[in-house]
């Protein structure tokens, strides 16, 4: 094990000084970076059938690219796909396309097949990847990532046959069958696990075969790494994880807001040199990572075939927005809707997530919920970044902690005022539920002035009202509806009662 990790180690730090020079050059034209993207995109699909639609051979601007070709949902591009699910090609992408990410989104229960083309998977997210781990080893130059173990909690990754040549599956699934070399040589667990569909027993397995690996990066979603270690831990009756993995020191994680998981892993791993890295990873591609420890902010990525376009939240009309722009009009602090054009054939899609710029040099941001994933039904324009926030805020001063949550509005009746309905389910109870409803309302209040302006002397919006959940509540909604697995999520707001009432029915 010491005579192949002590080259890769040499390896890999010259591999990552060269990256980290190409991401400065990146932070410092940003601008010219993305306007190469969009250049290559178009150009590598001219001949397409999309392509000769929208007379990519005709594009020589962004402005060309923006008056010429229309914003995409799932939904319009879902012909397409359908033709690229019986083999053909060249219809949105110029070079084949043999792998879809199947994705159900957050809300819908319908499947989506996403185009993963080998650009997608080589310059996109395998390169994500080994950014990652040169951003966190430029910023800790002594670690020795290459000794041991890198534990990957992969979505429910079954790969499916289509056709000749042609698969389908979760995007982990897809990522895990074409792993570089570099990866899978210290990737656990065994393959056999790693793409089991069945998520109870896979955490068991997972459970049993890691307990004795020497482990020092954990990478997953939060909640089901959670599950997994608790579980190890119940297995090996040991106090925390570094008397299980006591070179554990990295846990790289996405898919959900870490906040609410934040004092839970603090427990599991009580030690302050351990690190947590969070990237913006979806089906559609790899959008960010977070370069700097000391801020919860991502570095937007833009060397990754992803050209980047932003609407304003408060002009948002999905497929009929009017004002899109690119990256160099935005603006720090204005809640935009992401709009990607990618090297797998999406083109000017809406992917349905929501961000807020932080800072320009470099372009740095926040994920701040969904185009859906909101509660706006008495002008509160309530979002996630919001509830998570609050969240957060209301565990700290009760000492309680949340394991899962979601929350929708009670409409008004007659003369009764409306109110958010919030259905939690706590690892740690606070002692007086009513002491943290109240400074729950009150931290929305202080960081949502149109919710605040609606509560003002209970004029349109009264207290929020918190159901208790009960224990496994959510995995359970989870497990009847066949989401059970990593890339499924529970919405944390809806603008609709449809998902609290499936739930309340079940509590």
């Amino acid at each position: 094990m010491k005579s192949i990790g002590m080259p890769f180690n040499s390896i890999f730090s010259w591999i990552i000084k060269k990256r980290i020079h190409q991401i400065d050059l990146f932070k410092k034209y940003p601008f010219e970076v993305q306007q190469e993207v969009l250049n290559f995109l178009v150009s590598h699909s001219k001949d397409t059938e999309w392509g000769k639609k929208y007379n990519y051979d005709q594009i020589s601007s962004y402005k060309d690219f923006q008056k010429t070709v229309p914003l995409t949902d799932y939904s319009t591009l879902k012909p397409f796909v359908d033709r690229m699910l019986n083999n053909e090609q060249n219809l949105l992408w110029g070079s084949d396309i043999n792998w879809f990410a199947k994705s159900s989104g957050t809300t819908s229960g319908k499947s989506k097949f996403l185009p993963v083309s080998k650009e997608a998977l080589e310059d996109c997210h395998y390169k994500g990847g080994k950014d990652l781990l040169s951003l966190y080893y430029n910023q800790i130059p002594d670690r020795k990532l290459y000794k041991g173990k890198h534990l990957i909690l992969g979505g429910s990754a079954e790969i499916n046959y289509l056709g000749q040549d042609s698969y389908f599956g979760d995007l982990s699934a897809i990522i895990l069958k074409n792993m570089p070399w570099w990866a899978e040589i210290r990737r656990t667990p065994a393959k056999e696990i790693a793409l089991m569909s069945d998520w109870e027993e896979k955490i068991e397995k997972l459970a049993q075969s890691t307990k004795d690996e020497d482990i020092y990066i954990l990478a997953g979603v939060p909640s089901w790494t959670l599950v997994l270690c608790n579980r190890v831990l119940e297995i090996t009756g040991k106090k925390h994880l570094r008397e299980v993995w006591p070179n554990l020191e990295l846990f790289m994680h996405g898919g959900v807001n870490f906040e609410p998981y934040r004092d839970q892993f603090k427990k599991l791993i009580p030690f302050d040199n351990m690190n947590y890295v969070e990237t913006y990873n979806a089906s559609e591609g790899f959008f960010g990572i977070q370069d700097d420890f000391k801020i919860n902010e991502l570095l937007l990525m833009l060397d990754y075939g992803i050209f980047f376009e932003f609407i304003p939240m408060d002009e948002f009309d999905g497929l009929n927005s009017k004002t899109v722009i690119s990256l160099e009009d935005v603006e720090i602090g204005v809640n935009y809707a992401l709009v990607i054009s990618t090297n797998a054939g999406l083109w000017r899609h809406i992917i349905g997530d929501t961000v807020r710029f932080t800072s320009e040099k470099p372009y740095r941001f926040k994920i701040t919920g969904r185009t859906k994933s909101f509660i706006n039904a008495f002008g509160e324009e309530l979002v996630v970044e919001n509830a998570e926030s609050a969240i957060g805020a209301a565990c700290l001063k009760t000492g309680s902690e949340v394991a899962n949550y979601t929350a929708a509005p009670v409409y008004m009746d007659g003369d009764k005022k409306g109110a958010h309905q919030w259905l939690i389910e706590f690892v740690k109870a606070p002692d007086s539920l009513e002491v943290f409803t109240h400074i729950l309302d009150g931290e929305l209040k202080a960081l949502n002035s149109d919710y605040e302006a609606k509560r003002s002397a209970n004029l349109s919006l009264q207290m929020p009202e918190i159901v208790l959940a009960q224990s496994g509540l959510f995995e359970k909604w989870l497990k009847q509806n066949n989401k059970l697995g990593g890339q499924h999520k529970i919405p944390r707001l809806s603008n609709d009662r449809k998902l609290i009432e499936e739930l309340l029915a079940i509590n």
